[in-house]
Parts: structure tokens; C-alpha cells; sequence
């Protein structure tokens, strides 16, 4: 669709209204763990209900009832079942939650030139210019010994913040420019205030008298997952407030959007499923992230509770499977127009985006979706008056990108990467259009209800 979709919504208070809640979620959710924790309890509101707890009461599934699964705290799915057996396929939403940040040590702190500091180690792809000489907020877990789970927030409901420093341009020569800082030079000014009666590392034991206040003890951070992110809420941007700027939208814009439109799924006929993942940002690893065997294992287990459980319905199942690889794309920035292929790149206001393939240099590492179902794709969201672009991420042999969509398609099913254009990608602050957000929405609702050919 050629046509500015501000000219299609000639209301926008359904555009602007869905895009405040959006707003809301982005401010109050900054790590995988708080958006899945928001997606538990958005699920269990609308009538999930919890998988571990139905297979440990031996419950059964049927037609209509909705189940969630929960890995570690950092990845949720949700399963809508439909009246067709598994083995007919999935509809599958699949976004993920975790965002480029910076991680603290298992050892952060430290003093330095009469400061108590947090070393970290950057998360994901990050100019790291950018993280410096801005307020940061820290959000986390610590675990103890025992097992309990200290929630720590520092720097988001209170006038509170930290931060890393930047060099004044008087003395940045040579290698000290900005565009040359090293990932070692990412530290967390957490404090200067001494402890008076301590013998030594007085700024750093100041600080520690304030952890453990809330119950925290130096040795507890190598139990912890805390994270430094930008500190303050998402905001409307441009005179106009079309557009939203916020942290971490890559790829929570997505996440928001596949969750909202699976609430609105009563009675499928093919079994729908919003997958909310880790790890995305780093390679997918780890036990929370696309390439362990945990979501295969969930489906298994949903399909046990029907009553449809073997190793062939299970194959069966995911290699029939429909997938939306729900990430984010670069918009055409005005700024920065050579980096772009104006006429085949993503544009704001122009609805939801789908890149037919990935990759980068001759499309390596690439899913590269069958044209048979994005013609089933291009009927249906026709059919629902939803705005569409077909497009790629930059210019060839400049531009590019991974997302979990080639690891869903070793299955077999057809994958394909749909998601909201995005200016400021991986930077502190990211745009996104509300229309764009909203067409998102629409497109993810009218997907769950495809029928598998």
C-alpha cells in the first residue's frame, strides 16, 4: 500500500488509544522478565490458564481453552486450541522480549578515583557512545542462597538515577573519541559518598550499606540478573504524536502487539500460539532462547493434555505449521537516506512490514519464505483491509539481519518476518509509528484465524 495510513484512519482515536496502552507497557516492562511477567498476568485475566498446573492435576484439553507455558521467567507461550487435531499445524506468532542493554558483572563493584562503580558487559548489538551521559535505570533479580528473590528497581518511580560518564570535547583527541569507546569503558557511577569508620574501599562499603539494607550482600550479585537500561517512560514524539519514542521496541513492539491480538482469539479452528522468547539479541542460545528444544517440548506437552501426543502427530504438527517471525525492521530514516533502498526499504505510516528473506551478503543465514504462503498471506490480510509493505532492511551488501525465523523454519513450516518499522534501532531510544503499531495489531489478529491449506 503506496498511500500515508493517517489518510485511512480519519479517526485515530482506536489508533491512539490501543497506542497509550502500548506506551504504558514499554515503560513498566524493561527486562524479559517483566514482560513476562505482564504476559502472565494479562493471560491469566483473560481466562488461561497455567500448563504446569493442569499436567500436574492431569487435566484435559479441549477446543477453546486457552494454556500458558512459562520457561525460567524470561519466555512465555500461549496456546489458544483449536477444533482441528495438532496435526493439522499451528498458527504461530513468535516475537521476542529481551533488548540490547548492559548486564552487570557477577563482580561489579569496585572504586575509582574516590567513586563506587558497576562494571558491566554490554548485551547485544549497541553503539556504545550512546549509553554514556544519560540517566540509567537498573532493574533485576537477585536470588540467595535460600532460594528467595529480591526484586530490585533502581531509577524509574523517583528522581534517582545513575549513569556511566562522558569525556568533555576539550580533551577528546586521538583514541579517546566517543565512536572509539571499548566496552571496558562502559562503568556505572554508582556513588561517592565514603563510610567514614570503614579501614579501606570506604566509597564502595557506603554502598554496600545501602544494599543491604534491602537485603543484599556483595556475594549475592553472582546470583543476580540485573540490568542497566535507559531510565524514564516512552513518550508520544513529533509535534503530532504520531509517532512513540521508547526503549527497547525492538523487539517489544511486537511482543505487545502478537499478545494483544491472541486475547481476541475465541475458538480457532487450527490451535494459535504467541511465543514471547529470550536471547533473540545475542544469538537465540541459552535455555530460554529460540534454538533450545523448550518450545517443541511445550507443544508436546499441550498436545498430551488433548489427548494427541505422539513423536509423529508432534512432527507433523510443527512441519504444517504457519509462522509469523514477529520482529522489527529499519524504517527509511530521512537522516540517513544512502544507507537505504528508498523504493524497496520499510516506510513509516505504510502498516506492517514483511521481509520475504533475511540474512545478509547473498541472504546468508536467511529464511527466505515460499511464495505459496505469502499469497495465502496477502489474501486473507486483503480480505481484513490490513496495510502491508513488502520489504528488505537496507541496502544489498550493507544491510541485513538475523531474527528466530530461520530456526522455527528448520521444522519445516513456513516462516516468514512480519513486524513494525523502526528509526533509532538498537540505540537507547527507539521510534515507531502508531499507525504502523496499531496495522501490526490488525494483522497479527487476522493471521491467528488463516486457515492451513
Amino acid at each position: 500500500m503506496e498511500t500515508n495510513l493517517w489518510e485511512k484512519y480519519k479517526d485515530t482515536k482506536e489508533v491512539f488509544d490501543f497506542c497509550d496502552g502500548y506506551k504504558e507497557f514499554l515503560s513498566n516492562n524493561k527486562t524479559e522478565r517483566e514482560c513476562a511477567k505482564f504476559a502472565v498476568d494479562l493471560a491469566e485475566k483473560n481466562g488461561f490458564q497455567n500448563l504446569q498446573t493442569l499436567m500436574e492435576q492431569k487435566k484435559t484439553l479441549k477446543a477453546g481453552d486457552k494454556v500458558y507455558a512459562v520457561n525460567m521467567d524470561k519466555s512465555v507461550a500461549l496456546f489458544v486450541i483449536g477444533t482441528m487435531p495438532f496435526e493439522s499445524g499451528l498458527n504461530i506468532v513468535g516475537a521476542h522480549i529481551d533488548s540490547p542493554r548492559l548486564d552487570l558483572k557477577a563482580k561489579p563493584l569496585y572504586e575509582s578515583q574516590g567513586f563506587c562503580m558497576l562494571d558491566t558487559h554490554y548485551y547485544g548489538g549497541i553503539k556504545k557512545y550512546q549509553w554514556t551521559a544519560s540517566p540509567l535505570a537498573l532493574h533485576g533479580v537477585i536470588v540467595k542462597k535460600d532460594g528467595s528473590k529480591i526484586d530490585f528497581v533502581v531509577g524509574e518511580n523517583d528522581d534517582q538515577v545513575v549513569g556511566i560518564s562522558d569525556l568533555l570535547p576539550h580533551l577528546e583527541k586521538g583514541p579517546e573519541k566517543k565512536d572509539e569507546i571499548n566496552g571496558e569503558d562502559l562503568n556505572i557511577i554508582a556513588g561517592n559518598m565514603a563510610k567514614v569508620d570503614a579501614k579501606d574501599n570506604k566509597f564502595k562499603a557506603f554502598i554496600l550499606d545501602i544494599l543491604k539494607e534491602k537485603g543484599i550482600e556483595e556475594d549475592d550479585f553472582f546470583s543476580a540478573e540485573i540490568e542497566a537500561v535507559p531510565a524514564g517512560k516512552a513518550r508520544d514524539f513529533g509535534l503530532d504524536k504520531s509517532m512513540i519514542i521508547g526503549y527497547g521496541q525492538d523487539d517489544r513492539v511486537c511482543a505487545y502487539t502478537g499478545l494483544m491480538a491472541i486475547m481476541k482469539v475465541e475458538n480457532p479452528t487450527h490451535t494459535v500460539c504467541n511465543l514471547l522468547v529470550d536471547k533473540e539479541e545475542i544469538g537465540s542460545v541459552g535455555a530460554t532462547g529460540m534454538h533450545s528444544k523448550w518450545f517443541e517440548n511445550t507443544v508436546a506437552e499441550v498436545m498430551n493434555l488433548c489427548g494427541e501426543y505422539s513423536e509423529l502427530a508432534l512432527r507433523r504438527a510443527l512441519n504444517r505449521s504457519n509462522m509469523l517471525s514477529s520482529d522489527v525492521t529499519a524504517a527509511v530514516d530521512p537522516n540517513f537516506t544512502a544507507a537505504f533502498n528508498p523504493a524497496t526499504d520499510a516506510h513509516f505510516a505504510k502498516g506492517i512490514s514483511f521481509n520475504k528473506f533475511t540474512g545478509a551478503y547473498g541472504k546468508s543465514g536467511a529464511n527466505d519464505a515460499n511464495p505459496e504462503f505469502i499469497a495465502t498471506l496477502r489474501q486473507k490480510l486483503d480480505e481484513e483491509n490490513v496495510a502491508f509493505q513488502a520489504t528488505e532492511m537496507g541496502k544489498v551488501d550493507q544491510g541485513g539481519g538475523g531474527t528466530i525465523a530461520y530456526i522455527m523454519a528448520k521444522f519445516g513450516m513456513n516462516v516468514i518476518d512480519a513486524g513494525v518499522p523502526v528509526l533509532n534501532m538498537h540505540a537507547r531510544w527507539e521510534i515507531t509509528s502508531k499507525v504502523d503499531v496499531y496495522e501490526a495489531y490488525r494483522a497479527y489478529v487476522a493471521f491467528y484465524n488463516i486457515k492451513i491449506k
